[in-house]
């Protein structure tokens, strides 16, 4: 069962094979179609943002009330006894003693895998600093399938920021249990990390790492866009460098297949021009959406006996 193998939480899209991700897809459906219910009445589930959050944060809440229970937490490390020096062991300890399940995001890579060493509750990874962000990537493929449809045979592009982008190294893992063709497209410095390469490797994925977009707009069904993430980089002068490298116009898509999607995870800086999201082939605000559905997915087997 679902609960059995995920008893610690979710911590990484490592985690996930095939059948995992075909249950939680199935359920986010489901999802969909029940706006609020009574499942989780009488639990609490604790968000412990360490690091700022708008659409995460927000739709795990949401998806917690929607399922009729409660939240408690913070959305800064300068209201919690972090700012006194306490430990992220002990915050785990002493939050896990007010709640049933904890949804924590920190500046931190591998923060999230640490807390469920101590806690005796599951511990969700909402994001954990430029290593992973696995709801994220779970409820991008919840768009890609309700909005396109199948996973296997598609060509998906990958652009931005995909050293320090945390939901494009989540998303490349869990679709590696899938019969795709991957196209990484960043600038030479921001490639994607060896380890995430080396593991798509051993998982025999398809996979291209290019420069230009342009060349291979016409062929993709799917270009998932990250910005340029500005608080990893320790130059500021390289940033500034690189955060207008790509910025994906109106006139792009009209070199797009009639399916094509564009995905983003937001937040958007200027990798993509306004004058593009009234098009039907932008998708990142009805993205957003699918937060809810696949969040409240995630807690309901989590936390129902």
């Amino acid at each position: 069962m679902f609960k059995d193998k995920f008893s610690e939480g979710i911590i990484s899209a490592k985690q996930f094979d095939r059948e995992d991700i075909e249950y939680i897809l199935k359920k986010g459906k489901e999802m969909i179609q029940i706006k609020n219910s009574n499942l989780l009445q009488g639990k609490i589930l604790a968000t412990l943002f360490f690091e700022p959050s708008t659409r995460t944060r927000l739709s795990f809440e949401s998806a917690m009330y929607r399922l009729g229970g409660s939240v408690i937490g913070f959305h800064s490390e300068d209201v919690s006894s972090i700012k006194k020096g306490e430990s992220i062991a002990d915050t785990i300890r002493t939050v896990e003693n007010y709640s049933d399940c904890i949804a924590m995001r920190h500046s931190l890579e591998g923060a999230a895998r640490m807390a469920s060493k101590f806690a005796k509750i599951p511990i969700i990874n909402a994001g954990s600093g430029s290593g992973e962000h696995p709801t994220q990537a779970l409820l991008d493929l919840l768009t890609i399938t309700e909005e396109i449809g199948e996973l296997d045979g598609l060509n998906i592009g990958i652009m931005g920021d995909l050293k320090y982008g945390r939901t494009v190294h989540s998303l490349s893992i869990l679709l590696s249990n899938f019969d795709v063709n991957i196209y990484f497209v960043s600038p030479e410095i921001l490639r994607m990390r060896n380890r995430d390469k080396d593991f798509l490797q051993q998982q025999q994925v398809k996979y291209k790492e290019i420069t230009k977009y342009r060349k291979i707009l016409n062929i993709l069904d799917v270009l998932y866009i990250t910005r340029i993430q500005k608080e990893r980089f320790v130059d500021i002068e390289e940033y500034e460098k690189l955060k207008d490298f790509y910025i994906f116009r109106e006139d792009d898509l009209e070199n797009t297949k009639d399916n094509f999607r564009l995905l983003h995870p937001l937040p958007r800086v200027t990798e993509i021009s306004p004058n593009v999201d009234i098009s039907k082939k932008a998708i990142y605000f009805k993205q957003t959406y699918y937060g809810i559905p696949m969040r409240k997915a995630i807690l309901s087997e989590l936390m129902t006996e």
